[in-house]
């Protein structure tokens, strides 16, 4: 039989998290230390280039990751696993009091974001801002993925605009990828706008709306479908919803009509799960309307994304919410975000900060600290970004912002103000990137480099 892993109990512990990094992070920040080499640096995370069937992201999981970030520390049992795998006594010395004390300016979460913008710039003492990048990579990465999908999957509903989030439901904890993705799946998208979870814990951890129906297996534990739905509206008469697709959707639908009326029960609504929601959403309309039943709204789902929601919402189909899992969850169409974490600048012994470059072949990078400058057209429509150097004066919106001091949070900011971020910056985009499609724009979002930023990326 198999018995539980005592090894494996779950979720890292903030002790735990420490070692949540590459070994190679590890070896750096221990030879640093033997060189005595800790002066100040500055990393930039950003994402070279755009994924697959993406023309911007929605920055996501910055939150988490400063929490993170603030609450790591190297517990006796790190350090004698480090100290086994043979660390120097002196270097785990300096991880035994290890806190981070520098500095993090970042777009905000619900940001739209491009390629080759720095989303996250840490600027600390090598070693601190050094062991940070597998955190933050996994973090940001992760989130910023699930986000922009939320973010299609709203926009697909809306017809295109912002502002139809009650619409998308997050059905994705079964599929998505173990507990924690879970979590911050259900947290980036309600960030994108989603209106609820069916994830309870998510809920209950963020605030958010838990929404659910039944399954086919409670339809089936009952001798008929009429008598489940009975027995249900019995037991949750304010939750309503049932599930009417296990045998055959027209019949699904009558046997819920009818319950409620033998119930006295308002029916809150139906759920479609399978077959054509187009004919059978405007089908299980008119029953519900002949009947006196004008308020039931209806739900779809079962492998739902951006595309097929698209053309349901062009065709008209009376289609209320969408319960979407997989894709949301996993984005299947486009599953990573290929975010790296480079250096580009450091103080030499003087205390005179020095541009770093690397010139690897398509890994070029630009040396100094950068800005990202946003402007925006008469209508509040984004029309273009410049990428500059954090002290250039360019006209335009600068969207990186200080999060950290010292070590320490600047601000706080509430999942409420996070999804109106989000709300605003989709409702910014140019018409043609709001499009739920897989072809490219007709004209890229433009992102120029300002001219100190051109002649260093020129200089060899």
């Amino acid at each position: 039989m198999t018995r539980p892993d005592p090894n494996d109990p779950g979720l890292l512990t903030a002790a735990e998290t420490s070692l949540l990094t590459d070994l190679y992070e590890l070896t750096m920040a221990a030879s640093y230390h033997r060189e005595g080499m800790n002066e100040p640096a500055a990393f930039e995370l950003f994402v070279r280039r755009l994924p697959p069937r993406r023309e911007w992201l929605l920055v996501a999981g910055l939150g988490p990751a400063l929490g993170l970030v603030s609450e790591l520390r190297f517990g006796e049992r790190e350090l004698a696993y480090l100290e086994s795998r043979g660390f120097e006594a002196a270097f785990l010395e300096y991880l035994a009091s290890f806190r981070f004390s520098g500095e993090i300016d970042a777009m905000p979460e619900g940001t739209v974001c491009f390629g080759n913008e720095p989303l996250v710039r840490v600027t600390a003492r090598r070693i601190e801002a050094q062991l940070l990048e597998t955190l933050l990579l996994n973090q940001v990465n992760f989130q910023t993925m699930a986000a922009t999908k939320a973010a299609r999957v709203v926009l697909a509903a809306g017809g295109g605009e912002p502002g139809a989030g009650q619409r998308v439901i997050d059905f994705s904890p079964r599929r998505d990828h173990g507990i924690d993705a879970a979590m911050k799946v259900a947290r980036s998208a309600a960030i994108a706008g989603c209106g609820g979870t069916s994830n309870v814990a998510a809920a209950m951890r963020y605030g958010l709306e838990p929404v659910g129906t039944m399954a086919h297996s409670y339809i089936l534990s009952f001798p008929s479908e009429e008598e489940a739905f009975t027995a249900f509206l019995r037991a949750f008469p304010e939750r309503g919803v049932l599930l009417v697709d296990t045998y055959d959707v027209e019949g699904g639908v009558r046997n819920a009509i009818l319950a409620a009326e033998e119930s006295r029960v308002p029916l809150r609504g139906i759920r479609i799960d399978s077959g054509d929601l187009d004919a059978l959403s405007r089908r299980a309309r008119d029953l519900l309307d002949r009947a006196g039943m004008n308020q039931a709204t209806i739900i779809a789902s079962g492998d739902l994304e951006e595309g097929r929601i698209a053309d349901l919402v062009a065709a008209g189909a009376p289609i209320d919410s969408f319960g979407v899992g997989t894709d949301l969850g996993t984005s299947r169409d486009s599953p990573t975000v290929n975010g790296v974490y480079k250096i580009v600048a450091h103080a030499d012994a003087d205390g005179i900060w020095q541009g770093v470059r690397k010139l690897s072949l398509a890994k070029e990078t630009i040396p100094g600290a950068k800005q990202v400058f946003r402007s925006f057209g008469r209508r509040g429509t984004m029309s273009g970004d410049v990428l500059g150097a954090a002290d250039e004066d360019v006209p335009g919106q600068p969207l990186l912002e200080k999060v950290m001091r010292d070590g320490e949070f600047v601000a706080a900011e509430s999942l409420e103000q996070l999804r109106a971020r989000a709300e605003k910056s989709l409702a910014a985009l140019p018409a043609d990137l709001r499009r739920p499609s897989a072809e490219p724009a007709v004209e890229p979002y433009p992102v120029e480099l300002s001219p100190q930023l051109s002649a260093l990326a020129g200089a060899s």
